[in-house]
């Protein structure tokens, strides 16, 4: 199972070509991780009681394709890899059902007060666990020239 946001681009994430800047894809790709991040019971109750989060440690993004302003965008986020304090993301950014952006992540569960990262509780390793899909062809692959 996936989780899917739709965000409308901005005018103030467009850059001097007139498109889409690229931390704008990131922008847009880490509201993602929040939905997930709800989805899965990882949501702001859970940061607020717990002290807990997930850091982004290492992603890598692919620009595929312009993305003009107030277009909708869609991002297909899976879980493809869910350890005891690690969680292995791929999103998928869309515009009218063409591909135009992707990026996987890893995180790490993080315990805020003892800055290193910890056992995600039970119940969203269950969750996180049930959630986990096949590695897309892109994943995993390295920068090439």
């Amino acid at each position: 199972m996936s989780t899917t946001l739709t965000e409308r681009v901005r005018p103030e994430w467009i850059d001097y070509n007139g498109h889409l800047t690229e931390g704008g894809y990131v922008f847009v790709f880490g509201h993602a991780t929040d939905a997930l991040m709800d989805h899965v019971g990882l949501g702001p109750e859970y940061r607020k009681s717990s002290g807990c989060s997930l850091y982004t440690v290492e992603a890598h993004v692919r620009y595929l394709d312009e993305v003009r302003e107030d277009v909708e965008l869609q991002v297909l986020t899976r879980v493809v890899g869910a350890g005891s304090k690690k969680l292995r993301l791929c999103h998928e950014m869309r515009v009218d059902g063409a591909l135009v952006a992707t990026e996987e992540i890893m995180a790490l569960h993080v315990d805020q007060q003892q800055g290193r990262a910890v056992a995600f509780p039970k119940d969203v390793a269950a969750s996180l666990a049930a959630e986990v899909e096949e590695v897309p062809d892109y994943a995993g692959r390295a920068i090439s020239g």
